[in-house]
């Protein structure tokens, strides 16, 4: 089942992008202690499956010492490691070898740089770009990630009657539903009947946030590592009984909301639409799996 933890290292970053999936922010709360985070590692040694390891965010290198201390951590325990990064810190081919160059030295697997104009104002030449430079001087493997506004595409063989027609890559969870859903094409909430992006009911990774928050898909949750261990959450998580899982897994969002009489619009973008605004409205009903609330774009105070 799960092979692989990705740390939301911290839910701060340099951006505030339209799209993000969690409302990162330069204001957001949220950043793993180096104790909390030994204390995460203590038990990805008791569960055999993991063989890898993300440090994500909001930013990771906001927390650059914070971060290579998890790699070496990670490495010594024979881990893979990737990491995800705006690439902020890449002023110049130069200056980024030295930020790179500990990352090359410790082996990671992995360096994912967000390269579009929701992070970049130039993306001929941007900070991602140049990082992508210096990690192939240093041998590090390494890609770009695009994700491009939504917009209407044109419809071709393999487009459903009815179905909307859209492109771009961004997925209508948190932030991108506030800013990004004005426009865009609708269909009937009687077509959103199953979650096609994540697998439930054997996820092979999830994400750990430095609230203790085991994240299935972005705001919903396993349970939390620092009331129960990691051990203990997969030991005893059931996708069939679990409250929101359930649901979305018998029926999508569709059945979610009929479950727990939340009432439907006429017409959702997709599936992702639908099951968010879902959640958001159970998250008082659902504390211990619907979260935090700042991932819901809610007031935290």
């Amino acid at each position: 089942m799960l092979n692989s933890i990705h740390f939301l290292l911290s839910y701060k970053c340099t951006s505030e992008c339209d799209h993000c999936f969690l409302y990162c922010s330069p204001q957001a709360e949220g950043t793993f202690t180096l104790a909390k985070l030994r204390q995460v590692f203590n038990e990805i040694r008791k569960v055999k499956p993991i063989t890898g390891v993300y440090f994500e965010g909001g930013e990771p290198f906001l927390f650059y010492p914070l971060m290579i201390e998890g790699i070496r951590i990670a490495r010594s325990m024979g881990l893979t490691v990737g990491v995800v990064t705006n690439a902020y810190w890449a002023t110049s081919v130069e200056d980024a070898v030295i930020w790179l160059k500990p990352l090359a030295e410790l082996g990671i697997s992995d360096l994912s740089l967000s390269d579009d104009l929701f992070h970049h104002d130039d993306i001929e030449m941007s900070p991602a770009k140049i990082a992508l430079a210096a990690a192939t001087k240093l041998g590090i493997p390494a890609d770009t990630i695009c994700i491009e506004a939504p917009e209407t595409a044109s419809p071709d063989d393999t487009q459903a009657k009815g179905e909307p027609i859209t492109k771009g890559g961004v997925k209508f969870r948190g932030r991108a539903v506030e800013k990004l859903s004005e426009g865009i094409p609708r269909q009937s909430w009687k077509n959103l009947t199953t979650c096609p992006h994540e697998d439930l009911e054997k996820p092979e990774r999830v994400h750990l946030d430095a609230f203790g928050n085991v994240h299935l898909c972005q705001g919903l949750l396993m349970g939390n590592v620092w009331k129960t261990p990691l051990t203990g959450l997969i030991r005893s998580y059931n996708p069939h009984t679990h409250p929101i899982c359930g649901p979305l897994l018998k029926g999508g969002p569709v059945l979610l909301a009929k479950e727990y009489g939340i009432d439907l619009e006429p017409e959702y973008i997709e599936e992702c639409h639908l099951c968010y605004l879902v959640r958001r409205a159970l998250i008082a009903r659902f504390p211990d799996l619907l979260g935090p609330a700042q991932v819901y774009g809610l007031d935290t105070e």
